[in-house]
Formats: C-alpha cells, sequence, structure tokens
C-alpha cells in the first residue's frame, strides 16, 4: 500500500482508499465497491465527518437490537472485511452474533477468499452459500442455513436496498450502516447508522460492552423509543446545516 503521511489532512479517507484497493488486488473487494465508496466518501464530507448525535443514537438503538436478538447475524461483504476486520471480530463477540459472508459480486472463490481474509482477524465466518433468500434474485440470495436464512436481526453494513427489503418481508429486523440517509436502505431498514463504518463500528463495540450487563427492560425500551423516521430526518437536515454554514464561510 502507498504510505500516507499521518499528517496528511485527508489521512484517514486516503488510508481507507489504500484498503479497499488492496483488497482488490486480493481478490477480496470487488472493483464496484471502490464506487460505492465514493459515494459514501461524498456523504460523509457533506456531513463534516464526523459523527453526529443521530448516529449516537441509531447506533445505541442497533447494540439493544443485537443484543436482545436470538440469532443476530452480521452479514459482511468484501468492502466491510477489509475496512473493519477488527472491529467485526470484536463486535461479533460482544454482543453474540454470528458473522456471514454475503456479496452481491458473487463466486465460490471470492467468497472463500473473504472468509479467509476475516479469519486472519480472528473472526468465525459462516460461508457455506448453502440455502437460498427466497424473494431476492441478485446472488444476495445466496446464504448460510446457520446464519441470515434464520436470523431475527442482521446488521447489514453499507448499501443494499433490494435485499433490505426481502429480509424484512420475511420478518427479519434489519439494521443499516449507511451514509447516504436518501437511499433505499437507509428508509426501509429498522435501525439506519448514517455514519462511517470505521467510526460506527468501533463505537457499537464500547456500547456493547456496557449494555450487554443492562437488563432487558432497558435495553427493550431503548429499541421502543427509537424512531428511524426521524433520524433520517434529523440527518437530512444536519446535511443542509453543513452546507448552509459552509456556504457562509466561503
Amino acid at each position: 500500500m502507498t504510505e500516507i503521511p499521518k499528517t496528511h489532512p485527508r489521512y484517514l479517507s486516503l488510508t481507507m482508499r489504500e484498503r479497499l484497493v488492496e483488497g482488490v488486488k486480493l481478490g477480496v473487494t470487488a472493483m464496484q465497491g471502490l464506487i460505492a465508496h465514493g459515494r459514501g466518501e461524498a456523504f460523509d464530507y457533506i456531513l463534516g465527518e464526523k459523527t453526529r448525535d443521530f448516529a449516537i443514537k441509531a447506533e445505541r438503538a442497533a447494540v439493544a437490537m443485537m443484543l436482545l436478538a436470538r440469532h443476530p447475524v452480521i452479514s459482511v461483504n468484501g468492502n466491510v472485511a477489509v475496512l473493519v476486520p477488527e472491529d467485526i471480530a470484536r463486535l461479533s463477540k460482544a454482543v453474540g452474533a454470528r458473522v456471514e459472508v454475503n456479496v452481491f459480486h458473487y463466486t465460490p472463490e471470492r467468497v472463500e477468499r473473504i472468509k479467509k481474509y476475516l479469519e486472519q482477524f480472528d473472526v468465525e465466518v459462516l460461508a457455506a452459500c448453502d440455502a437460498v433468500l427466497e424473494g431476492l434474485e441478485s446472488a444476495r440470495r445466496i446464504v448460510d442455513s446457520r446464519g441470515i436464512l434464520i436470523a431475527d436481526v442482521v446488521l447489514v453494513p453499507l448499501e443494499d436496498g433490494d435485499r433490505c427489503e426481502i429480509l424484512k418481508k420475511h420478518g427479519k429486523k434489519v439494521i443499516a450502516i449507511d451514509l447516504n440517509p436518501l437511499s433505499r436502505t437507509s428508509r426501509m431498514a429498522d435501525v439506519t447508522i448514517v455514519d462511517n463504518i470505521v467510526r460506527a463500528i468501533p463505537r457499537m463495540v464500547e456500547m456493547a460492552d456496557e449494555m450487554k450487563n443492562w437488563g432487558m427492560k432497558r435495553l427493550e425500551e431503548i429499541v421502543a423509543e427509537y424512531d428511524n423516521s426521524e433520524v433520517l430526518a434529523e440527518a437530512v437536515r444536519e446535511i443542509k446545516r453543513y452546507l448552509e454554514k459552509v456556504a457562509d464561510e466561503l
């Protein structure tokens, strides 16, 4: 990877790009994943590249939902695998969730490469690809019978609108991490975390380490009081405020 000076004002952003490019070279990240990342990066930029209060609220609700779940699953694609592998391992253990490889650009070889990559970071990975999620036509329909197929809560990091809709039709709760509050994924999910995944997942781990000691009633109250529509509206309002602030400073 290209060495990025830590003093560079775009250090974090450029480092993420380098990880994704390396992921492509390894056959873990799809080329199309670079385009998807660029779209998310643009939204992060107009959110000021920081975690906002509405995102923290969503992250807390997401952790509560996963802790209450009987069979939570974290779905991982190539982008997620190379950006936050250590944090996926930590979150999986903290909330008792299985980790499953599920990709749009599918080949058995690519799924196996993602699985082996994650296992380097002590992630226990489901990747049997032995079941089908009915109602979905894309390769995302290929799932593990021990994971997404029987999950009651699925964490879907990064945009994936068509699968989100089908997961909900199967009666599953969906948690999305999506920097675009306007996407189908964001609007269809039960909980949408409008935050950069490299900030969201580590914070969720910290929350889970604390919240796993809370009583069920307290966790249920957090989930019941959460309003995803209001969180998305606040995200859009924050984008508007940030852009107006920048315009005033020009």
